[in-house]
């Protein structure tokens, strides 16, 4: 995974007052996560920026600005912002806040639960898999 670590820098500064930031590898790059849920990222290219489908065909209007392909498929809601579009830091501040805005209305996650696999269930995967 690569990423641009100028631009990553700089999202770290815009969202150092936040609390509850988190990054992750994921993809294709940086990820921020507000409250888990990702806000914005940092990839080679660009800044990718979750605006909610509701605005993003505002954010596919703005100059410098197109869709997010990730395997193959559009990421529906993301954003990403060439350089050209973040040169200042008033451009960036202002695409990281349409991020947080938009995850600040997602309801909050339920923790997950992970099952514990029993002794005789790792046994019998482990046999189904080797034969």
């Amino acid at each position: 995974m690569s990423y641009d670590e100028k631009t990553a820098t700089r999202v770290r500064r815009v969202l150092s007052g936040r609390g509850h930031v988190v990054e992750k590898k994921m993809v294709g790059g940086l990820s921020f996560m507000l409250n888990d849920s990702m806000c914005c990222g940092v990839t080679r290219t660009g800044l990718m920026v979750r605006v909610g489908p509701q605005a993003l065909e505002w954010a596919l209007a703005q100059p410098h600005v197109r869709p997010i392909e990730f395997a193959g498929r559009r990421l529906a809601g993301f954003a990403c912002v060439d350089p050209e579009g973040y040169r200042t830091d008033a451009a960036l501040a202002s695409w990281i806040q349409r991020g947080v805005a938009f995850v600040s209305t997602l309801p909050p996650k339920k923790p997950t639960v992970r099952k514990r696999r029993t002794k005789a269930r790792r046994g019998r995967r482990a046999r189904r898999v080797n034969g």
